[in-house]
């Protein structure tokens, strides 16, 4: 007989009700110490291994007094002080998690409703000589004129060109053009990719058969590329844009991988932008598409690895940098001059994986595999030694190796003169915040003003 006020008839339910009140119990706990205030939960991390406040400070390189505060919720701990901690404390990221939780989201710019898909864009140039294609709408060109407007569609007076030797002489000028884009500014290259691509079109439209594919896929190559020369350039919008028109010429010729491939770009869009949690997701997306082959697979899986540091999620971003080695390792790169991604190294993972530990506060280890994988890299690629130089420089100065790193900064400016990078000015902004905090220090002292005056400098 069912007792009165107990809902089941037998022990097995009796027991089966006292599991899911200790589960109840065990989700209370938990969910009290998700909400306990990141300050102690690191008091309570550092007490627990017996580490002294001193000891932490001298670990993380922040003072013991602003440690104190940030403990006692007095002070606001900055990201970068977070990851430190994690680090220090080997948190496994939980730190990182909890202060990610915290953070505001930002924003990606996105196409304005009236863009009827950018396919007129304005060719510009400002007193200074530097030049700039901005997307229109037709009715906006329209009202502008046509004389300065280059139109990406339609055929042009390309026709006496034959279209197997076009694609030979434009697959040869891309190698030189991405070369270029290694030594230069971006406004250098964008207008010659700008109407290269054009140009392509132009002719695919008069082609047909393999030449007519051979030439729009090559031109799905060059708008890519121009895409990753307008994030450099610090124009996302533009950099969007390109990536969209990438898939559509490459769907025109029946490649389908870079329509994978430009979600890994987005990615990397939404990881400078601070959306981890978006750059993951859309780099499962790339890493899921049916037409993504090994090469593919292997950067979406590096995007996602990276999504995963910034988020602290550390055990996952090793899985995922593991999944992307094996993946690029056995990538068939046989022809480079088109291939998807960094022409640099066939295989980035191994630095992509010095960042990844750097995001996760372990800068000393970040430090080892940086001076390692970078003796590898070309001289002449000047743009990626820059990126990678500048990142190791913000993790030799966060390992406490002040001088060293203010030894660097002098060369690392100068790079960074020649080629021009939002990208690379995103951890040069990080690298400052980081010396300001040592402005007693007389390396620092030495190179700060030259430092702050390249990031006032208009990119």
């Amino acid at each position: 007989m069912r007792s009165k006020g107990f809902p089941y008839p037998n022990a097995c339910h009796r027991a089966r009700f006292r599991v899911n009140l200790t589960q109840v119990v065990d989700y209370r706990l938990e969910s009290t110490m998700d909400a306990m205030p990141l300050g102690a939960r690191l008091r309570e991390l550092r007490m627990a291994q017996g580490v002294s406040l001193s000891e932490l400070a001298r670990r993380t390189h922040y003072s013991k007094g602003y440690l104190s505060k940030v403990e006692n919720g007095v002070q606001a701990p900055s990201s970068t002080l977070v990851r430190q901690c994690d680090g220090a404390l080997e948190a496994g990221g939980e730190l990182i998690a909890r202060c990610r939780r915290d953070e505001p989201r930002t924003t990606v710019p996105g196409r304005g409703p009236d863009d009827d898909n950018g396919r007129n864009w304005m060719l510009h140039m400002d007193d200074q000589g530097s030049l700039w294609f901005r997307p229109m709408g037709r009715r906006q060109a329209l009202a502008t004129g046509a004389a300065s407007i280059l139109v990406l569609g339609g055929s042009g007076s390309v026709r006496s060109l034959p279209g197997e030797e076009a694609v030979a002489a434009f697959t040869t000028m891309f190698g030189h053009v991405r070369s270029l884009g290694q030594q230069s500014m971006p406004d250098v290259v964008l207008p010659t990719l700008v109407a290269q691509t054009q140009t392509l079109r132009a002719l695919a439209a008069d082609a047909s058969g393999r030449v007519r594919r051979d030439l729009l896929v090559l031109a799905s190559r060059y708008a890519e590329y121009t895409g990753w020369m307008a994030q450099e350039a610090g124009r996302t919008e533009a950099a969007l844009w390109w990536t969209d028109a990438a898939v559509e010429l490459a769907e025109a010729g029946g490649d389908d991988e870079v329509a994978a491939y430009s979600l890994v770009r987005q990615a990397l869009v939404t990881m400078y932008a601070d959306r981890a949690d978006d750059t993951v997701a859309l780099a499962r997306r790339a890493y899921g598409h049916p037409a993504a082959g090994a090469r593919v697979r292997g950067l979406a899986a590096q995007r996602e690895a990276q999504g995963h540091a910034i988020n602290g999620r550390a055990s996952e971003c090793l899985h995922a940098l593991d999944r992307a080695e094996a993946l690029l390792d056995r990538a068939d790169d046989s022809d480079p001059s088109t291939r998807l991604g960094s022409t640099t190294l066939a295989n980035p993972v191994r630095l992509t994986r010095a960042w990844c530990l750097h995001d996760l506060g372990r800068t000393a280890e970040a430090v080892d595999l940086f001076d390692r994988e970078l003796s590898a890299t070309p001289p002449g690629a000047r743009r990626f030694r820059a990126r990678w130089q500048a990142r190791r420089t913000l993790s030799v100065a966060l390992s406490g190796e002040l001088e060293q790193a203010c030894s660097m900064i002098p060369g690392l400016l100068e790079e960074c003169a020649r080629v021009g990078s939002a990208t690379i000015r995103t951890d040069l902004s990080a690298l400052s915040r980081t010396l300001i905090r040592h402005l007693a220090d007389p390396a620092v002292r030495g190179v700060y003003p030259a430092l702050s005056a390249a990031l006032q400098t208009p990119a």
